[in-house]
């Protein structure tokens, strides 16, 4: 009897505890505009969240801290670890916010927030928006020097789904990645726990929807990779403060070769946003996967711009020579890097309307790091003026780490020359120190009116919003990997407009004039050729955001491919409205934009053949005129499934697709193909 007296006390007393920990706990959800989708915050030892969309479960309950060490006290304090909440304040906005150089002229940023104040000196902020969710961390009373011991980002999608995986490939440093790869599509289950991947990756949900997890507003803060950290969940992976580093002696790129046990330090530096915010992390949630290429949280949730006067930011294209390893023929002198050749590409450049020409990797002496330095067989100076006569700016190749060195010496100095911008090259990290290097490049341009192309780089995170004049960004398997590469581009060609391109703009160098079908592919180093058909790579000046976009291939191919280059040279780089029309993950993409009253729209697939039906009515969504014009409609050849460089060109009539009782207009695609048209 004693016995069951005592368990019945026992009982009781746990239950007791329990009830005292229930009651501890705290919820406070968040709806998104549209009450699709519902946040759900956890007060309690830890602090958790869960996000169901359309009562589908996103993100079951995960876990988020930061750990943070006092500069003062040398004592680290978690927040998330028994905060105590002390107030929930909540906020909306609609507006229309004016976004040039961008895909459209106009973004609408419509969204709740909720904001929970803590005791303990920090808070948190979440956001949903009717295209996702975010929330970030930041402290009232950090101070400079404090540290960032380690952050706790989960990601726990409570059963096992399908991901599309872009690992890092650095071996053996994971940190040390140019940011660039393909997709390994496999469940969360198969996520190879010895690697790390970069960021935006992409989540099959319930229902066909998907989940995007990225990050926006990275500033002195490091990227967000992702390992596994449980069957089915992900979490934040940070690269920490490099502690050693070497000089390689080809390039003079920095490397790390060990780190500290910081993630970040805390700089106070007033002209900027208040030190104490952190990036926001983001998950972009699409019902139809044709809703991810035209998502614009990350560009929404990065600062403004810092650029008071725009006006001179010129976007455009560029003729290019890395790519074709300067393979120029039937000329009277001999090529290479040295001004005769680069004479050649400002006459073909200004002969076609195109606003740049840039110099990569040769017209200064890479391996001795002096950006001031220029090789005697290029006179830049008659080079800036040549082109200037004929409408016609330079860009510089420079790898970041010696620019940054000379950096207010270099862009004083050939800004004044007249030369536009610099295509930076080779961070291949994303630490502290390089986020910072990529601000301070981009502050320091703008200053002196220059442009910048940051290669060899991170996804945007919506840096191109902060500073417009960073104008393009690669962080993408581009056609540069035709050079070596046997790997599978037209696949992954459907694949990162849903994927990477929702983080920004993407430096994928299309262009390609040599063509092949999938069996007589060969990488070529010298005399590269693109994966699938001539109009394929036509329609990806349509469907692939880049503000600044090259023309990879060299003057005499293109000058004998006059029809082609003339297509390319009339499609613009930034856009009034963009819509994608049609498409499937992997599959197939259909992208319309709108410059002005004319709409361009691209499509590519596989290397499945496929029709397209396109339903042009939305072309009479508040035209009056609509009807009136014509079609120029490039697409795959006939014979394209034998000889990828057949395309066909012809006219149709506007008013037979877009009258009530028309016919749909239908395309055949080849495998790998495509199709560009201009409705004007």
């Amino acid at each position: 009897m004693r016995r069951l007296i005592a368990l019945s006390i026992g009982i009781a007393a746990l239950l007791i505890s329990f009830s005292a920990e229930a009651a501890k706990e705290k919820k406070v959800t968040l709806n998104s505009p549209d009450n699709r989708t519902v946040i759900t915050v956890t007060i309690g030892e830890e602090i958790t969240w869960s996000v169901i969309f359309q009562g589908t479960e996103v993100i079951a309950p995960s876990t988020i801290s930061m750990e943070i060490e006092s500069a003062d006290s040398k004592k680290s304090f978690i927040w998330g670890n028994n905060s105590r909440l002390r107030k929930v304040s909540r906020t909306t906005s609609d507006r229309i916010i004016s976004s040039p150089i961008y895909k459209s002229s106009s973004v609408r940023e419509q969204y709740n927030q909720m904001e929970l104040y803590f005791r303990e000196d920090f808070g948190l902020i979440f956001r949903a928006y009717d295209e996702g969710v975010a929330y970030r961390f930041y402290g009232t009373r950090l101070k400079e020097g404090d540290k960032v011991k380690d952050e706790l980002a989960e990601f726990n999608f409570g059963k096992d789904r399908t991901a599309y995986i872009p690992y890092s490939t650095g071996n053996p440093n994971p940190y040390r990645t140019s940011f660039e790869n393909r997709y390994e599509v496999k469940p969360l289950s198969g996520f190879d726990q010895e690697k790390i991947a970069f960021s935006p990756l992409l989540v099959c949900l319930d229902g066909d929807f998907k989940a995007v997890i990225t990050e926006s507003d990275l500033e002195s803060y490091p990227g967000m990779f992702l390992e596994k950290s449980g069957e089915y969940s992900l979490r934040g992976r940070f690269a920490p403060i490099p502690s050693e580093i070497e000089v390689h002696p080809t390039r003079c790129q920095e490397r790390p070769t060990a780190y500290s046990d910081i993630l970040a330090l805390i700089r106070n530096d007033s002209s900027k946003k208040s030190p104490g915010y952190f990036p926001w992390r983001v998950i972009a949630i699409s019902d139809k996967d044709t809703q991810l290429p035209e998502n614009n949280l990350v560009w929404l949730l990065a600062p403004e711009s810092r650029i008071e006067d725009i006006s001179w930011i010129r976007p455009g294209k560029v003729a290019w020579d890395w790519w074709n390893n300067w393979g120029v023929t039937g000329v009277e002198f001999e090529v290479g890097i040295n001004t005769a050749t680069y004479k050649h590409y400002i006459d073909f450049a200004s002969a076609n309307g195109i606003e740049y020409v840039i110099l990569d990797e040769g017209w200064s002496p890479p391996k001795e790091g002096d950006i001031m330095k220029v090789i005697p067989e290029i006179d830049l100076e008659e080079l800036v003026s040549y082109g200037r006569e004929r409408n016609v700016e330079l860009i510089l190749w420079a790898v970041a780490f010696p620019l940054d060195k000379k950096l207010e010496q270099a862009c004083s100095h050939y800004s004044a020359m007249g030369i536009k911008g610099f295509k930076v090259d080779f961070m291949d990290r994303d630490d502290q120190y390089v986020v910072e290097l990529n601000h301070r490049i981009a502050e320091v341009a703008a200053k002196y009116r220059m442009l910048i192309n940051f290669h060899g780089m991170y996804k945007p995170a919506g840096l191109n919003r902060t500073w417009p004049n960073v104008i393009n960004f690669e962080g993408v398997w581009g056609l540069e990997q035709m050079k070596w590469s046997k790997e599978d581009m037209v696949s992954y060609d459907v694949t990162f407009p849903y994927i990477r391109m929702l983080s920004g703009p993407v430096d994928y160098t299309q262009g390609a004039m040599r063509n092949a079908i999938r069996r007589d592919y060969v990488p070529n180093y010298n005399n590269p050729m693109s994966q699938g058909t001539r109009a394929r790579q036509v329609a990806e000046y349509i469907i692939f955001d880049s503000p600044l976009v090259m023309l990879c291939d060299n003057p005499t191919i293109y000058t004998k491919e006059q029809e082609t280059t003339d297509f390319i040279t009339a499609i613009p780089t930034v856009w009034d409205e963009t819509r994608v029309l049609q498409g499937e993950l992997g599959k197939y993409i259909v992208t319309a934009r709108r410059s002005g009253g004319t709409w361009y729209i691209g499509g590519i697939t596989d290397w499945e053949e496929r029709d397209i039906t396109l339903n042009l009515s939305f072309l009479l969504d508040g035209n009056k005129s609509a009807g009136k014009g014509t079609i120029t409609l490039f697409r795959d050849g006939p014979n394209a499934h034998r000889s990828a460089h057949d395309y066909t060109m012809e006219t149709l009539n506007v008013v037979n697709y877009i009258a009530r009782k028309s016919t749909p207009l239908t395309i055949h695609l080849a495998p790998g193909g495509g199709f560009a048209m201009v409705v004007e």
